[in-house]
């Protein structure tokens, strides 16, 4: 059974920091590329950031500089470090495994398997 089980989310004031974790079973972590997508409330799923199956690195502008995608093969284990938080950082964030772009960030059409999602709140 493939299984993406995501931690680490939360309530953090501006200018915070929180790491999320993805713990993937069930598939060859080491043959995906692993993304991580948000959903605001009343807004379109966007992919936030992909690392491929090789270790490139893709972000989206806004997010650039502040976040940080990283995956760990022996733990079978993606992240995303966010630092500087804001308040339009706030949504469901969910991780993927799939492919990503060409030289972009994962889309949902790309998407083999999806976590079920986590809060990240951004408040003061």
């Amino acid at each position: 059974e493939v299984q993406l089980v995501e931690s680490g989310g939360g309530s953090v004031q501006p200018g915070g920091s929180l790491r999320l974790s993805c713990a993937a079973s069930g598939f060859s972590f080491d043959d995906f590329a692993m993304g991580w997508f948000r959903q605001a409330p009343g807004q379109e799923r966007e992919g936030v950031a992909c690392i491929s199956a090789v270790g490139n690195r893709y972000y989206i502008d806004s997010v650039k500089g502040r976040f940080a995608i990283s995956s760990d093969n022996a733990k079978n284990t993606a992240y995303l470090q966010m630092n500087n938080l804001k308040p339009e950082d706030t949504a469901v964030y969910y991780c993927a495994a799939g492919l990503c772009s060409d030289y972009d960030v994962m889309r949902g059409v790309l998407v083999d398997y999806w976590g079920q999602g986590l809060q990240v709140t951004v408040s003061s």
